[in-house]
């Protein structure tokens, strides 16, 4: 229920908004009326892909990951140092959860944004984790990687 109504808050807030009721039987079920926001969703996500330099959507929070690839992204993260970052918490609203997976029209969870533009799940991350392009691409958001200061300890 609180997710219906943190979508309705939404869609209200961006004035982009249609009321449809729900009909069974014929009968009216106001209570079930529903608020259909489709582009002001879209506009919600794209503000928040672009909040930070690095965003992800993940299950689970940064503190506590609630599945291993959620983990792993936060994991890989850590590892270059990478604390400064929006992450939410798909298993809040399942409008975000959804709209995510359609909004990047990839199926799974958790994604990760650069800059705003889509850079994959945690099977791309990992492997630009392992091929070293993972450096390359903070070194273009304009954070230094710290595994570049762990090799020259090394």
């Amino acid at each position: 229920m609180n997710n219906v109504l943190r979508s309705t808050a939404r869609c209200l807030q961006s004035g982009a908004w249609h009321y449809r009721t729900a009909q069974n039987n014929g009968e009216l079920l106001s209570v079930w009326a529903r608020l259909m926001c489709s582009s002001a969703a879209q506009t919600n996500l794209e503000e928040m892909v672009k909040k930070d330099k690095v965003v992800v959507f993940i299950k689970g929070t940064p503190a506590q990951p609630m599945c291993g690839f959620s983990n792993a992204v936060v994991q890989i993260l850590r590892m270059h140092g990478v604390d400064n970052y929006a992450a939410y918490n798909v298993l809040d609203d399942q409008d975000i959860r959804q709209g995510i997976k359609t909004f990047s029209n990839w199926p799974t969870i958790p994604q990760v944004y650069f800059n705003g533009e889509f850079v994959g799940g945690c099977d791309i991350l990992l492997q630009m984790h392992q091929s070293g392009d993972l450096v390359e691409e903070l070194q273009k958001l304009g954070i230094r990687s710290a595994l570049l200061d762990q090799e020259k300890q090394s």
